[in-house]
């Protein structure tokens, strides 16, 4: 079993996940069955922005906003208060915005939505509905290559929670299989699913479905005595996206920032070893309702001061972009 092998196992001891890493270099392609689908099989990452952190604007100004940057793709935010909504995009609009993003050469990587499973039958089939309409817009935009929906599972107890999310997220599976969509859950801080081996755990009991992936967030794993090599070691088999923030201790327990700004994470470090490890899919500047919901925040000056501070960590890894 070589290195490469090693790291595409559920549970890799520190020591092998240490010198697998060292072993494959950063060049070399990982084709796990287990993450296929959400590998991509250029020898690249790409990097994006977030609409959720530019709700003021319209999707397509953020669009140009953040082509002009210089960033490869956008996340789309699609909660029912943003411009980007499915009931807020009629077919002549989608059809505009796929044709500005094939003239802006900018990938759709992910849609965010905020659906944390309920144990009303009649509102989980409602979210079902609302799954399905927010697959059907990101195929709509992509339609050579759907973007995953990514969403957090909402607040409680792990113990409390988990059974339910089991069973909830298998009918998610059923459905992102019938569209042909991952669907990728985050781990948060402040939610009943907190830790990216909880997120691993309900993979696992749904059989470790190709359809139900993870998003890796060090922001909600920091200040908890979870280390970016042990959640690295643990989330990478199921990683399909990684989100990028910043988190600050306060007086009354934490803040997220944007990426970079605290200068206290090396991000360098994080997208080395997921590269190495074979992930190969995309980083996305998270601006937090925490940083957004100020009075004086600007979405421009934002997207602007995110690329500014990670881009460079790019090339301090070794990890190739799509125009590098």
């Amino acid at each position: 079993m070589t290195c490469v092998d090693r790291l595409c196992q559920e549970t890799i001891p520190r020591r092998q996940f240490l010198t697998a890493v060292a072993a494959t270099g950063l060049g070399e392609l990982v084709t796990c069955q287990q993450r296929s689908v959400a590998a991509a099989p250029a020898q690249r990452l790409t990097f994006s922005f977030g609409t959720y952190g530019s709700r003021t604007l319209s999707l397509e100004k953020s669009i140009r906003l953040v082509a002009t940057i210089g960033y490869d793709g956008v996340e789309i935010a699609t909660r029912p208060e943003w411009d980007a909504a499915p009931e807020r995009m009629p077919k002549a609009r989608r059809k505009e915005v796929h044709a500005l993003l094939l003239d802006r050469n900018l990938k759709v990587t992910a849609m965010m939505e905020h659906l944390p499973p309920s144990t009303d039958a009649r509102t989980h089939q409602n979210d079902l509905a609302r799954l399905r309409s927010v697959m059907e817009l990101g195929t709509d935009l992509a339609p050579t290559a759907p973007p995953l929906i990514q969403t957090v599972l909402g607040g409680g107890t792990w113990e409390e929670k988990k059974h339910l999310f089991v069973e909830r997220v298998g009918d998610w599976s059923a459905l992102a299989k019938e569209m042909q969509t991952i669907v990728a859950i985050k781990p948060h801080r402040g939610g009943a699913m907190s830790r990216p081996s909880e997120a691993a755990w309900l993979i696992k009991q749904l059989g470790k479905t190709p359809w139900i992936r993870m998003v890796y967030d060090y922001s909600h794993y920091a200040f908890r005595n979870l280390s970016v090599e042990e959640t690295v070691r643990t989330a990478l088999p199921f990683t399909a996206h990684i989100a990028v923030k910043d988190t600050i201790k306060t007086d009354t327990g934490f803040r997220f920032v944007l990426p970079g700004a605290s200068q206290a994470f090396d991000y360098a470090q994080l997208f080395k070893l997921f590269f190495a490890g074979g992930f190969r899919g995309d980083v996305c500047c998270e601006v937090s309702g925490m940083v957004w919901n100020t009075p004086d925040y600007d979405p421009v000056a934002a997207a602007k001061q995110c690329y500014q501070n990670l881009a460079p960590c790019f090339e301090t890894a070794g990890v190739p972009r799509p125009a590098s």
